[in-house]
């Protein structure tokens, strides 16, 4: 029997939409997992697919780090880094997104053996495809792997300098958060090295750990946007200084349930960050790994937080103007969504 469609969920349908925060592995559909696992068996990834959507039910943040990174190792080649690429695309165009930026782990990649030319060419490519099949415009973030150490850093930064792809534009820190204590001068350094090359720092903070990391991210890493960021709450002078700047946070409502960051969807702060006046975005993060899509998340903020139609196209406007995007590209996005609603 069909599921009915409500004048709401037509309307989030048709919604012009932005994603700034999804990960390059972690947006690789089920079916492609299992490809890639039945390609390469031997490793820890399930190749049938009911045992593959359990060993995506995760404990919480370091059991998905060690699911991801699993999963990582499957991707081996050149094609398989410009496959993730178009499949990202293509989901994401089939729900009416305009424009991704898409975040790389290249340091991940080269653990693997791959050439750091051919990341890059292969991403290259892949933008140009996704352009060409899908009308969805792709640029890309380097994302140093905050937990892997000193190396992880350069290793990155040395990609983002020597081998940037054309569609490059931010520099970021994932991983596990508390991790990259000892590391912070070398993080530090690497970050004022990719801004001066004109690269925009878009920092994962305040996720798993508290409002010190996004002070951080903030004052020393000179972030323009901040992944995630949920944690700011319980500081009122940095929710004061957010609120005061502006600085856009990549909400990702889903992701935070599934690796234990918050209970249930229903103790979600993002009806607060609204209500503080934040600047809020709508972002899947991992979707296939997480059960979700970008479009489900703004269905889950029309039904689980209540947004309705004006709330939901700010939410959409927000991501358009927090990209990277030019000002005849963010005007174009803008105009539609403004058409719709």
């Amino acid at each position: 029997m069909p599921i009915e469609t409500t004048p709401l969920d037509a309307f989030i349908d048709a919604l012009p939409k932005v994603e700034l925060h999804v990960h390059l592995v972690g947006s690789a559909s089920v079916p492609t997992v299992l490809e890639l696992a039945r390609r390469r068996p031997g490793g820890s990834v399930p190749t049938d697919e009911r045992e593959l959507r359990r060993f995506f039910e995760f404990r919480d943040f370091p059991h998905f780090a060690e699911v991801y990174l699993a999963v990582n190792g499957l991707v081996r080649e050149p094609e398989d880094v410009a496959g993730l690429v178009l499949g990202t695309a293509r989901d994401l165009a089939a729900q009416n997104a305009r424009y991704v930026e898409i975040t790389v782990t290249p340091y991940a990649h080269r653990l693997v053996g791959m050439p750091p030319a051919a990341i890059t060419e292969a991403l290259d490519t892949a933008a140009r495809q996704a352009r060409e099949r899908y009308g969805i415009r792709v640029a890309y973030i380097f994302d140093i792997p905050g937990d892997l150490g000193a190396d992880a850093v350069g290793g990155t930064l040395d990609q983002a300098l020597a081998h940037p792809p054309e569609a490059l534009v931010g520099f970021g820190i994932g991983g596990i958060e508390q991790a990259r204590a000892p590391h912070v001068a070398a993080i530090r350094d690497a970050f004022r090295a990719a801004r001066a090359a004109g690269l925009r720092s878009l920092p994962h903070a305040g996720e798993m750990t508290g409002p010190e990391t996004i002070w951080e991210a903030l004052d020393e890493l000179g972030a323009e946007r901040i992944g995630h960021g949920t944690n700011c709450l319980v500081d009122p002078r940095l929710v004061g200084r957010l609120r005061e700047e502006q600085i856009p946070l990549e909400v990702c409502p889903t992701s935070n349930v599934c690796t234990g960051q918050v209970p249930d969807l229903a103790s979600h702060p993002l009806p607060r960050m609204l209500e503080e006046g934040l600047f809020v975005t709508l972002n899947s993060d991992d979707p296939p790994m997480f059960d979700t899509t970008l479009t489900n998340e703004y269905r889950i903020a029309a039904g689980t937080f209540g947004l309705g139609r004006a709330e939901l196209a700010a939410l959409a406007r927000n991501a358009v103007t927090a990209s990277s995007l030019d000002a005849a590209g963010q005007g174009e996005i803008l105009r539609d969504i403004d058409a719709l609603a």
